[in-house]
């Protein structure tokens, strides 16, 4: 079986990471297949959203360590640059909305890649755990990046340095992602986010998605000036001419993600 699988079904690309035996933990092997993944859903026009998930019990387990302890072992500076960075890279600058559907435990490589899409959600199965102190290393993949924004610098401190696991309902709470759903719904309730969202103006969404990426370094004048392009160009989307008219004539809107 490959480590990562791809479906195509009502506008969404399901990407499922695919090594249950080492509970998703990445090869070299299945981060290159990733990055090749995205890609391919990024160029399919068919596509208007991505959901992430593991399949089995667990979301990723992070790093596979056989790969850096066995003979001619991995360096870490390769494996970030080849394998994650590229992968983080994609998930931010896809123009389109990327669900993280958090099935099981994600840990070190895993729950940075998670938290680094549009919308994260979980089963109550889940966890997340900075798991890197464990074995001397820090967080990467962007989570000294993205983790202090979503639950402030203290509580992501804390997390990096104790490496305390975090269950969805406290995930939710703190506002490590957006919302947790029970082990029974929460395929069905994810992947209705999915489908929504992939029925919904995604060409808007993609200059959202732009925007909320240049908050991260902008002042506010400057933000305030890059909005104001942005929005000029959505106000020339195809999407944007039928949702007016479709309020004009209180209906329900036919978007097209153009």
């Amino acid at each position: 079986m490959s480590s990562v699988l791809l479906e195509i079904k009502n506008k969404v690309a399901y990407v499922t990471l695919n090594r249950p035996e080492k509970f998703h933990s990445f090869n070299r092997e299945m981060a290159l297949l990733l990055q090749q993944i995205l890609d391919e859903c990024e160029a399919n026009k068919e596509v208007r959203c991505i959901y992430i998930t593991g399949s089995g019990k667990a979301f990723c387990a992070g790093q596979d360590l056989s790969e850096v302890t066995g003979p001619n072992p991995a360096t870490f500076d390769k494996i970030l640059l080849e394998h994650y960075n590229p992968i983080i890279m994609r998930i931010r600058n896809i123009a389109k909305p990327i669900v993280g559907a958090v099935n099981g435990v994600a840990a070190g490589a895993g729950v940075n890649i998670a938290l680094c899409c549009d919308i994260v959600v979980a089963s109550e199965n889940a966890s997340f755990i900075q798991a890197f102190s464990k074995i001397g290393l820090i967080p990467d993949c962007g989570g000294t990046y993205f983790l202090p924004r979503l639950i402030g610098f203290q509580k992501a401190t804390a997390l990096m340095m104790l490496g305390d696991k975090v269950g969805a309902v406290e995930a939710e709470r703190i506002g490590m992602i957006y919302k947790y759903f029970s082990a029974e719904t929460f395929t069905e309730e994810s992947i209705k986010i999915a489908e929504t969202l992939a029925q919904m103006p995604t060409k808007a969404f993609a200059y959202t998605k732009l925007a909320l990426n240049h908050s991260l370094q902008n002042n506010l004048e400057q933000q305030l000036q890059f909005e104001d392009k942005l929005q000029y160009k959505a106000a020339h989307t195809e999407d944007y001419k039928e949702g007016v008219a479709a309020f004009i004539e209180k209906r329900s809107p036919i978007f097209k993600g153009e």
